[in-house]
């Protein structure tokens, strides 16, 4: 079968599996998930993993304008407003998984030091797509939403900073590098600032860019270009091309004096290429896997969702954020996807002795929580009363006015 008539087939997959999902009141990315699941090698196997690999392509770019959509979310007068609570919420969210899973591995499952500590690290990350479709298609608006994406952006540098560290400390304890000890703690940091730069750099030239664009058609050109640019760039260099992004995104919404023009002119291009995305994300899923983690897949989820939740509700009450965030937050943290997946990639080059099982309990986990985490993201914006909130006046509730 040739590889159009299969992408033909992950779109009408995806779009049957998110009208279903739709019937039972699900968000439509689940259906995505689920319909990608039954195509590939778990069921039908109609969508192999070399075809995965050859529509590669499609899931990077889909990545890379996820991102810049996060970036419209750093207004700096609203950052400003909630920057505290954020920057603290999100650290304690982070570390709250990051030492509860290390916790559950290291001193109840037995496992060594540099498998608990790198494990552990990489639990920190969130995948932010789940849960940016998830609000997008149910319009909320309000307190814990204006906080998520922030939080769930901003953890995404927390967590390739704890992986970083973790790798170094791994090293030091197995004596498996040469570099310096100050080059090793610092590394990471020199990484996600090399990024942002180059997205501020970028962002600058597509707000330029954009004065110059007569109509959306040519808009919408010249924001792919920027953004396949910057993530060429990006992964050529070595740097996160996720945080370069979402970077191209906040210099675009901070600089531009219309950034609503930039944003929306995405709106008609993007839901193909997210349900592309998702359906081909659940295609790469193996279901066979179950068979091989064990209890120990099954206590690292635990104590991942315990971690995060448990580290978010404190964050918001250190940082007296309204009871809707501290109550409902965690919930929209599960989803783990790309970015863990990326560091095993890094795992198995630097401690290979270690790489098939923490890649296999990884995929347990990006299992788990991809077709999970949107539904406990909906079930999170539910409960806090935001459906609907971007075709509601502005709020002037305490909650709201707590935030201002």
């Amino acid at each position: 079968m040739n590889l159009l008539l299969k992408l033909g087939l992950v779109i009408l997959a995806g779009l049957i599996g998110g009208k279903i999902a739709r019937h039972f009141k699900l968000p439509d990315v689940t259906g995505y998930l689920i319909a990608g699941l039954f195509l590939g090698g778990s069921f039908l196997q109609l969508v192999s993993e070399q075809d995965i690999d050859s529509l590669g392509i499609i899931s990077e770019l889909a990545l890379a304008v996820i991102a810049f959509s996060i970036g419209s979310e750093f207004v700096v007068k609203e950052m400003k407003k909630l920057g505290k609570a954020v920057f603290i919420i999100t650290l304690a969210e982070v570390i709250g998984a990051v030492i509860v899973v290390f916790t559950v591995v290291y001193y109840i499952f037995q496992q060594s030091f540099v498998f608990s500590i790198i494990i552990a690290s990489m639990s920190a990350a969130t995948a932010p797509a789940a849960t940016l479709m998830v609000i997008r298609q149910f319009r909320a608006r309000g307190p814990l939403t204006q906080t998520i994406l922030p939080v769930v952006a901003l953890d995404d540098v927390f967590g390739i900073i704890a992986f970083g560290l973790a790798v170094s400390v791994a090293k030091i304890v197995t004596g498996g590098s040469d570099q310096p000890l100050a080059l090793m703690v610092t590394k990471p940091f020199i990484e996600i600032f090399a990024s942002l730069l180059l997205g501020c750099v970028f962002g600058v030239i597509l707000t330029y860019a954009c004065k110059f664009a007569p109509d959306n058609e040519v808009l919408l050109g010249l924001i792919l270009a920027v953004i396949g640019i910057t993530t060429g760039i990006a992964n050529w260099l070595g740097l996160s091309a996720l945080l370069a992004c979402i970077m191209v995104g906040t210099m675009v919404v901070n600089l531009k004096h219309n950034p609503n023009r930039v944003f929306s002119s995405l709106n008609n291009f993007t839901p193909p290429l997210y349900l592309l995305f998702f359906t081909l994300a659940g295609a790469s899923l193996d279901l066979r896997i179950l068979a091989s983690v064990g209890f120990l897949g099954v206590g690292y989820i635990l104590a991942r969702m315990g971690g995060k939740m448990a580290g978010a509700w404190a964050g918001a009450k250190i940082s007296a954020s309204p009871d809707v965030i501290r109550k409902y937050l965690g919930l929209a943290l599960l989803p783990q996807g790309g970015i863990s997946i990326g560091l095993t990639v890094i795992v198995r080059q630097m401690f290979p002795e270690q790489a098939e099982a923490i890649a296999t309990i990884i995929m347990f986990s990006v299992l788990v929580y991809e077709t999970t985490g949107p539904i406990f993201a909906k079930i999170a914006i539910q409960k806090a009363g935001e459906v609907g909130g971007m075709d509601r006046k502005p709020d002037h509730t305490p909650e709201a006015v707590a935030l201002k």
